[in-house]
């Protein structure tokens, strides 16, 4: 009895030394970059100014930027001479699968941070707030959804303004014709080529899809927004030492204005390929949230 008792005595004797030694940093997905010198960022293909990719290739954007900055602070913790980014790219529809499923570390995108995707992954503080809006042809007459009843309106897959727009047409019988596009990109054509009447999706994204077309006054950006939609870096669910970094980056980045630096250059001045500038200034909702910067949203 009294041997029995000696052994489990020691063994949690061996579990809290055990404990102690274990290194700050511990964890399934520090664990990883700590062993590989390596971290998967996934990015985007047109999701402009956020991530998306230049001619030869190479992923760009305000996001890439701030996971950069990301990496960094995840190499000081692990007190790695280097780290390497291996960039991924993701679309819509993947993108929270191949976060989940543990293929890449985190996603730097355009991604919006609610209560059902909080079932799968985890976010960072929001690196930017928008709200869905509606791009159509500049010959339009088109300014509010109501005016897309019996017509066309394209989303694309996987994204929460499809859900919205979806949504409102069921509840108001407005009769739309709802289209789902693979990518931003393809939703853009339609548009252009007459198969839809609108893409509906969040203005940012509407403003830097249209400055990179061919001739961008052949379209606009109408009404009012249908959503808001706190945009944050996806993580893995319950690695709250990989999340307290990120999160502990996202507040200094915050703190000490290095992110509006990274907006300013994104939303403010010529960005490639093209070298035109969006001019979006800074909107109030995403000043207002950066007072007190927290990963908690609204659902």
């Amino acid at each position: 009895m009294y041997s029995n008792a000696l052994r489990a005595a020691g063994s949690a004797l061996l579990g809290l030394a055990l404990s102690a030694a274990a290194p700050a940093w511990a964890g399934a997905t520090l664990d990883r970059i700590k062993q590989s010198g390596k971290i998967n960022i996934a990015h985007r293909e047109s999701s402009v100014p956020f991530s998306y990719v230049l001619p030869d290739k190479k992923p760009v954007g305000y996001a890439v930027d701030v996971c950069l900055k990301i990496a960094e602070a995840v190499r000081k913790s692990l007190e790695l001479k280097t780290i390497t980014p291996v960039f991924v790219q993701v679309t819509p529809a993947s993108r929270i699968a191949m976060v989940a499923d543990g293929k890449v570390d985190i996603e730097c995108g355009s991604t919006t941070n609610n209560a059902e995707r909080r079932e799968k992954v985890a976010f960072t503080v929001p690196h930017y707030i928008a709200g869905a809006r509606y791009m159509v042809r500049a010959d339009s007459a088109i300014d509010a959804l109501q005016q897309f009843e019996h017509k066309k309106l394209v989303s694309t897959k996987g994204t929460t303004p499809l859900k919205a727009v979806d949504q409102a047409n069921r509840e108001r019988l407005l009769g739309i014709t709802i289209l789902e596009a693979p990518d931003h990109a393809k939703a853009v054509e339609m548009v252009e080529k007459g198969e839809a009447d609108g893409f509906a999706m969040d203005d940012v994204l509407l403003y830097g899809l249209i400055a990179s077309r061919p001739d961008p006054s052949k379209l606009k950006v109408v009404g009012k927004f249908l959503t808001i939609e706190p945009y944050a870096m996806i993580l893995p669910k319950d690695d709250p030492e990989f999340k307290k970094i990120a999160d502990d980056e996202m507040k200094r980045l915050i703190r000490t204005h290095e992110i509006h630096a990274l907006y300013d250059r994104w939303f403010m001045k010529p960005i490639p390929p093209k070298n035109t500038a969006l001019n979006m200034p800074m909107n109030y909702l995403l000043k207002d949230f950066w007072k007190y910067p927290t990963d908690q949203v609204p659902n």
